[in-house]
C-alpha cells in the first residue's frame, strides 16, 4: 500500500466509526404476565437503541438470567415488575444490587407510584413507573436509567419529598417493614397465610406474626378490615 494513502484511510476509518450507530442497551423484562412482556417488546422493539435480550416469568428466573448474561458482559437494563411468583419482585430488586450494584434496575408496576415508589427507590431501584405509562416515558426512563441516571416521575418526586420531609417518620403502609409490607400486599390480595408463607418461602407461623404486627400497625382488627383500609389508602394516595 502506498504510503500516501494510509492517513486517507485512517480517517475514513475514523469517520465511519464516528458514523456508526451506538450498540444497543440490552434490557431483561421480568414480568409474571406474558401478555405485558409482550406490549413492552411491542414498545422496546420501536426503539432502535434498545434491544431485549431475555425474558422471565418468575423471580428466581430473573436472578438466573441476570446471572447468565452479566457473566457474558451482556446486559445493560432490568425491567422488573413487583409483583413476581416464587421470589417477590422487590426481594429480587435486593438480590441484584447486592450481587450486580452497578446494574440498574426499572421497577414496573400496576400499584400507585405514592404507594411503592419510595420503598422501590430506598432499596436501591433506579426508577419506578407504572405500566400504563405513556410509551415515550416508558423509554426515556429506559435510556436514562441505562445511563447511570435515576427516572423520576414528578408523582415519584413528590412521595420522595414527602419522605425526606417526614424525617422516616412515615404512616400508613409506609411505616411498615420491607417484610410486613410484602405481607400486607398479598394479605389484602386474598392469600391465606398459608398460601403468603410458600410464596415468600415464610413459616406458616412466621406470616401470622407478620400479620399481628400489620393489623396492629394499620388499627385493623381483620383481613376483612385490612383490605378495606388498603384500598381507602390506595385511592386517597391515588387521589394526590
Amino acid at each position: 500500500m502506498p504510503n500516501d494513502l494510509a492517513p486517507l484511510l485512517a480517517r475514513i476509518a475514523d469517520a465511519l466509526e464516528r458514523l456508526a450507530p451506538a450498540a444497543a442497551l440490552r434490557v431483561l423484562i421480568g414480568d409474571d404476565h406474558r401478555i405485558v412482556r409482550e406490549g413492552l417488546k411491542q414498545i422496546l422493539a420501536d426503539a432502535p437503541d434498545v434491544l431485549v435480550v431475555a425474558e422471565a416469568q418468575t423471580g428466581p428466573e430473573v436472578l438466573a438470567r441476570v446471572a447468565e448474561l452479566r457473566a457474558n458482559d451482556g446486559l445493560d437494563l432490568v425491567l422488573l415488575d413487583i409483583a413476581l411468583p416464587g421470589i417477590d419482585g422487590l426481594d429480587v430488586l435486593q438480590k441484584i444490587k447486592r450481587e450486580q450494584p452497578r446494574l440498574p434496575v426499572l421497577m414496573l408496576s400496576t400499584y400507585p407510584e405514592k404507594q411503592y415508589a419510595v420503598r422501590c427507590i430506598k432499596l436501591g431501584a433506579s426508577g419506578y413507573l407504572n405500566k400504563s405509562a405513556d410509551p415515550d416515558d416508558m423509554l426515556a426512563a429506559v435510556r436514562k436509567v441505562a445511563a447511570g441516571g435515576v427516572f423520576l416521575t414528578p408523582s415519584t418526586a413528590e412521595a420522595l419529598a414527602t419522605a425526606v420531609g417526614q424525617g422516616g417518620a412515615q404512616a400508613g403502609p409506609e411505616a411498615l417493614s420491607h417484610r410486613e409490607h410484602q405481607v400486607y400486599r398479598l394479605l389484602t390480595q386474598g392469600l391465606t397465610v398459608s398460601e403468603i408463607g410458600a410464596q415468600l418461602g415464610l413459616a406458616p407461623n412466621t406470616v401470622s406474626t407478620y400479620r399481628v404486627r400489620i393489623l396492629e400497625k394499620t388499627g385493623t382488627k381483620n383481613d376483612v378490615e385490612l383490605a378495606l383500609y388498603a384500598e381507602r389508602h390506595a385511592r386517597g394516595r391515588a387521589g394526590g
